[in-house]
Formats: structure tokens, sequence, C-alpha cells
């Protein structure tokens, strides 16, 4: 399945790109994830929750294959 991965904030400072569509076999969002990091080495370091169809998602949450975003912290005001 191909999903698209959007980057947002200082996400988008270690992947060099605000998106792209990979390729997964399926799987959770842990899995997306271990691709990413050996992908982008400096993902590691970086603090972020998981958005899978604009609905925040847990490590274990099955892919659908629509749309995962890399939501950064945030300050508001």
């Amino acid at each position: 399945m191909y999903i698209r991965i959007k980057y947002l904030g200082q996400i988008v400072e270690v992947t060099g790109k605000e998106e792209e569509t990979l390729e997964v076999a399926g799987g959770q969002v842990s899995d997306l994830l271990d691709v990413l990091n050996s992908k982008y080495y400096q993902l590691k370091n970086k603090d972020f929750q998981i958005a899978q169809n604009q609905e925040l998602v847990s490590l274990e949450t099955e892919l659908t294959g629509f749309e995962i975003a890399l939501l950064p912290p945030f300050a508001g005001g």
C-alpha cells in the first residue's frame, strides 16, 4: 500500500521535505516509524505525535494506507 507522509515544523528540517509517498507492506504505525527512523536517523532525536487520517494515533495502530502526519510539539497562546 502507498502512504502519504506529511512532515511539519522541525520534522521538515530533518527530512528536507514537507511530504512524500512511501510504499509499505502494511502493519502498524510503529513499523512505518522504523522505516522512517532508518531513512532519517535524526528523527529518533525528535519529539512528535503521529496522526493517521487527521486523527492522533498510537504506535500500535494499524496502518490504513492513506495519510500519516508527524506533528512536532507546538506552543499556542
